[in-house]
């Protein structure tokens, strides 16, 4: 059977595969392609690198690095809503970084969306993104996606999978994965417990890994 007669999954579909494990999904989302349609015009992008975040009640694995460790607050109420909607939050006054909610509704996991390549809209993403030296960098590190796609903290708690956003998974999950510590979090017990940063290897637009500092204990 060739892929020209692979359906795509319906949005029914998707959104069970996201009521899994943060972890799992995080995984099944690499090459997936999140579309957002706006007034400025349509950009889709497709994923190369990801992060998975648990959420508060997890007793195998705390998870510092989630917004949802501390519980609920106004702005990550979208993290403990059902799948597929999206939580994009407002970070160093001056970014903005999209995440896929994941797992059953009221677990607040989510996963990040750290990187990828622009597949549709590449002219929009040029102008959003005018000081990227490559297409390769347009959206290669989650503040560079979200500005490609024109997300703003207006979207957090929209639904990925209704328009004015698209979101199509590849007929069957990578089969080669890299995967590391996250990006700029140590984690409780340190980095080497939390893997939990997953990509494409050979990908041009995943974004370099940059360890997080530590802190030190008061």
């Amino acid at each position: 059977m060739s892929d020209s007669n692979v359906q795509p999954a319906s949005p029914e579909m998707i959104r069970e595969l996201l009521a899994d494990d943060a972890r799992v999904v995080a995984t099944r989302l690499l090459g997936a392609v999140l579309t957002h349609h706006d007034h400025a015009g349509t950009v889709s992008i497709r994923l190369s690198e990801v992060e998975a975040y648990l959420g508060p009640h997890d007793s195998e694995f705390p998870d510092p690095g989630s917004h949802t460790y501390r519980g609920q607050t106004p702005r990550n109420t979208p993290m403990f809503g059902p799948p597929g909607h999206l939580y994009v939050y407002f970070t160093y006054g001056m970014h903005y970084c999209a995440n896929i909610v994941c797992g059953p509704a009221g677990t607040a996991s989510g996963v990040l969306l750290r990187a990828g390549s622009v597949v549709d809209g590449l002219e929009l993403a040029r102008a959003r993104r005018p000081v990227s030296k490559r297409d390769s960098d347009l959206a290669s590190g989650p503040a560079r996606l979200a500005t490609v796609l024109g997300l703003t903290t207006a979207d957090s708690g929209r639904d990925a999978l209704a328009h004015p956003f698209e979101l199509v998974l590849p007929p069957e999950p990578a089969v080669e994965i890299g995967s590391g510590p996250r990006v700029g979090v140590a984690g409780h017990g340190g980095t080497a417990n939390y893997p939990w940063r997953f990509w494409l290897p050979g990908d041009p637009s995943v974004s370099r890994y940059k360890a997080a500092k530590p802190r030190p204990v008061r």
